[in-house]
């Protein structure tokens, strides 16, 4: 009777050092998780709270000196990132201050890490009018105006760009008369930056205020880049609606005094034409006996650039409709940086019904785009009822079954 009695009390102790032991190692685990910093490429500051609170700590939440400063920057190596977190106040947020005037005593004696606030363009509105000159055909269709800051950090090596606001938006609701807008940004010309703000309900003058850092950007290149702003409207329901762009090339811009406050008129999107859009080689082949379609984009040419930073992404979806009804839907990889893309990618296809007469398939060209919805370049549709050289080829696939035909055709408006 004694041996049960010992082995089972051996037995719960080992037990309890069992789990007491996994406890530990988890919580060792977290705590050297909770302080790895995340490789992020920028740090995205919303209204002055940043959006990644987990990797505060208790010396960084209440703010640190000069000193601690200068041993941070020591310490961190060259490639790593972290966040704007030394000026916070006790409820984690920065505090405002004051910007110092440029002909002051204390900004002629600093250094050029510590910057003073100058003005390049007038922000309100009465002196806009005086500031902003507008051609005839800017004053018949006012798209508003975009209002932003340009800073670099010489002492992180970040390059810094706050969205404000914008002002004067048209509506692009006709029920609500409003808009739903949102910016996306993207640094040119290598596209490797792309950042967007949140969407703001129902108002033509939205107030973003979103800080976007960009470390690992010499002052050296700030001279060649250019800054693309696309101000869109979002839409739940289908695309979103393009209000309007801003392109500002940097070349000539001086930021080692200090921020530089600018706005900027939104003008009409360069709006691709509908005979540019490339032609899409798709060959078909109906197999009559399984009751099966063999799709196999080939390729794509002459495709239009996506927009004013280069060479699109594209790729293509395919969607298989039955009746107006979509009910399959395939897609190819993407090509990097190209206006003819060679894909050479098989799809089938089981048709629901006997022959091809409610059956019509959809082709859509999108460039890729990582920060936003993909844009379409084109759309092409082949079926019994399609135009062209798309219903041409679906006869001759319906006459012909079990032959793989191929052919070329333009792409039209997406």
């Amino acid at each position: 009777d004694e041996i049960p009695t010992v082995v089972g009390i051996f037995s719960a102790f080992g037990l309890v050092f069992s789990v007491s032991l996994f406890a530990w190692i988890c919580c060792q685990r977290k705590s050297s998780k909770s302080n790895k910093t995340p490789p992020y490429k920028f740090v995205h500051v919303l209204k002055g709270v940043d959006i990644y609170p987990e990797n505060l700590n208790s010396k960084k939440k209440f703010g640190a000196d000069d000193k601690s400063e200068a041993k941070n920057k020591s310490a961190m190596p060259k490639n790593s990132l972290h966040l704007d977190l030394e000026k916070r106040d006790l409820n984690g947020n920065f505090p405002k201050t004051t910007p110092k005037i440029q002909s002051s005593p204390d900004h002629e004696n600093s250094s050029p890490k510590h910057f003073a606030e100058r003005k390049k363009d007038s922000v309100s509105p009465e002196s806009l009018k005086s500031i902003t000159s507008l051609s005839s055909e800017d004053k018949q269709e006012k798209l508003g105006t975009l209002f932003f800051s340009l800073e670099y950090n010489f002492e992180k090596k970040a390059f810094v760009v706050n969205i404000k606001e914008a002002r004067g938006l048209p509506a692009m609701d006709e029920q609500s008369m409003t808009s739903d807008p949102y910016i996306k940004m993207t640094i040119l010309p290598e596209k490797k930056h792309k950042v967007k703000t949140r969407v703001l309900r129902k108002t033509l003058d939205p107030a973003f205020d979103e800080t976007f850092t960009f470390y690992g950007i010499p002052y050296s290149q700030i001279q060649d880049l250019t800054l693309h702003f696309t101000i869109l409207s979002f839409d739940r329901f289908s695309r979103d609606d393009v209000i309007g762009e801003v392109l500002i090339p940097l070349a000539g811009t001086e930021l080692s005094e200090g921020r530089l406050l600018m706005d900027r008129e939104i003008i009409k999107r360069n709006v691709r034409k509908s005979s540019g859009r490339g032609e899409l080689l798709i060959s078909l082949c109906y197999q009559s006996t399984t009751n099966t379609l063999t799709v196999v984009v080939l390729k794509a040419r002459h495709l239009p650039q996506s927009d004013v930073s280069g060479l699109s992404d594209p790729y293509v979806k395919v969607n298989l409709y039955h009746a107006k009804k979509r009910i399959s839907k395939k897609k190819t990889h993407v090509k990097k940086c190209t206006p003819n893309a060679v894909f050479n990618e098989l799809f089938v296809f089981d048709i629901p019904c006997e022959g091809l007469d409610d059956i019509s398939i959809e082709f859509l060209v999108l460039d890729s785009d990582r920060g936003s919805r993909n844009e379409v370049i084109g759309r092409l549709t082949l079926g019994s009822s399609a135009e062209g050289t798309g219903g041409e080829h679906w006869k001759e696939i319906c006459e012909y079954p079990r032959r793989q035909i191929a052919k070329w055709h333009m792409l039209c408006d997406g």
